[in-house]
């Protein structure tokens, strides 16, 4: 049994990028007037200092409510949809009465087996049997799931002593964070090492990244790179990633994307955002991957979109407006960047005025495309296009924008 450790890892976009520009840049080009993909993807934010707001001042009338999303969207892509009703802003329902027989020309098909109102009040079938436990039971990780820290110490203390090292990642643990016994992060270093070198995955990571950074232990590289490799193969889901990491960064180019893949795709595997926004990035750009592969780079970055990664919910955006890897839709892409922008990827905010000028996935909207302009204006992002959009606007929509912007901030 092991405890789940806080992911750390070198910076993955600026590792990532080291690789990547090797790779050709996929351009999604639309043949008719009616251009849907969007203007400068690669735009990263201006850290210049913010320009002034034309004219109108930032310090205007109390803004209007704006409408936050509940929430990310489901892991189904298909679930989100505009309003059916657009001028409403409202979705479209019918209310079907239980009992009701559909009419015949309302495009309803009569229900084939039971409906959920029959099954209300049914008694459900028997769950199935729950299988014998017949492993050892582990006392002190069960007192620390539990939140029973110093019970967790007291029945762990003696195992650690006698080379366990199981219960020495667990005394490393409690001490490093100070739960049920004063913090002691020198101690729990030396608890992390002896559990690594006993074969604990998980303190061969957290152990890896003490040496990395040289604290509460001497910096050491190689010894650091050692012991995430040996994490990594172990099966360590956020070594892995790490360890992937490590290879892009110290082989640039294909070949390092190439060996890096096969760490990245366990990692991903296993739930890490961060490696499964690598996968659909890989699985898109590589040469020479199985057709397969390909087909599910949008399903790894929906995935991790769904993680709340706002990276690859901007890119889930961008990817469902240009038709990349899969078809296109403007809806379900609208929703993702707007998402995002929420989230407070600025790139995203920049891009959600656009769709809202053009009416890409949504109805047009200049106050909503002006307020999301200014929103990432003065996160730094410059764009004269938009620039040049809010100008044109009236005065009174300018106002409305900047009250909007104001509210988004203080929500912040």
């Amino acid at each position: 049994m092991s405890l789940t450790p806080r992911l750390r890892h070198r910076s993955f976009l600026a590792a990532l990028a080291v690789g990547l520009t090797a790779l050709p840049l996929m351009v999604v080009a639309q043949s008719s007037n009616n251009d849907t993909s969007l203007p400068g993807i690669t735009t990263q934010p201006d850290k210049g200092s913010r320009p002034a707001d034309s004219r109108q001042s930032d310090d205007a009338a109390q803004p209007d409510d704006t409408t936050v999303p509940s929430g990310a969207p489901t892991h189904d892509d298909s679930v989100m949809t505009r309003p059916l009703n657009a001028e409403a802003g409202s979705f479209k329902s019918e209310k079907i009465q239980p009992g009701a027989e559909p009419k015949a020309d309302d495009g309803i098909k009569p229900s084939q087996g039971v409906g959920v109102f029959d099954r209300m009040g049914a008694k459900l079938p028997d769950l199935p049997p729950e299988k014998p436990f017949k492993g050892k039971v582990d006392d002190a990780y069960g007192a620390f799931q539990r939140g029973y820290y110093l019970t967790a110490f007291q029945k762990a203390l003696p195992r650690a002593q006698l080379g366990d090292p199981a219960a020495q990642t667990l005394l490393a643990e409690l001490m490093s964070q100070g739960l049920g016994v004063k913090r002691d992060t020198k101690d729990a270093a030396f608890w992390y090492g002896k559990a690594a070198e006993g074969g604990d995955a998980t303190s061969m990571f957290k152990y890896a990244l003490l040496l990395m950074e040289g604290r509460d232990v001497p910096r050491d590289q190689k010894k650091a790179d050692e012991w995430m490799k040996k994490a990594a193969d172990a099966g360590q889901a956020s070594a892995e990633f790490n360890w992937a990491q490590s290879l892009t960064a110290d082989n640039p180019g294909i070949k390092g994307l190439q060996m890096a893949l096969p760490y990245y795709e366990r990692s991903a595997e296993q739930g890490i955002a961060d490696a499964q926004y690598a996968v659909s990035q890989l699985y898109l750009n590589l040469p020479d991957l199985p057709a397969e592969k390909k087909a599910q780079a949008r399903e790894w970055l929906s995935r991790a979109a769904n993680a709340g990664y706002d990276t690859a919910q901007l890119d889930m955006g961008i990817w469902l407006i240009n038709g990349i890897g899969g078809k296109q839709d403007l809806e379900n892409g609208f929703n993702w960047m707007k998402v995002a922008a929420y989230r407070g990827n600025v790139v995203a905010q920049n891009k959600l005025a656009h769709l809202y000028i053009n009416a890409l996935g949504t109805k047009q909207d200049p106050v909503a495309a002006a307020t999301w302009y200014v929103i990432s204006r003065r996160a730094g992002l410059k764009d004269p296009e938009l620039e040049d959009f809010y100008e044109g606007i009236e005065d009174f929509q300018q106002k409305a924008a900047i009250d909007a912007a104001n509210k988004f901030r203080r929500a912040q």
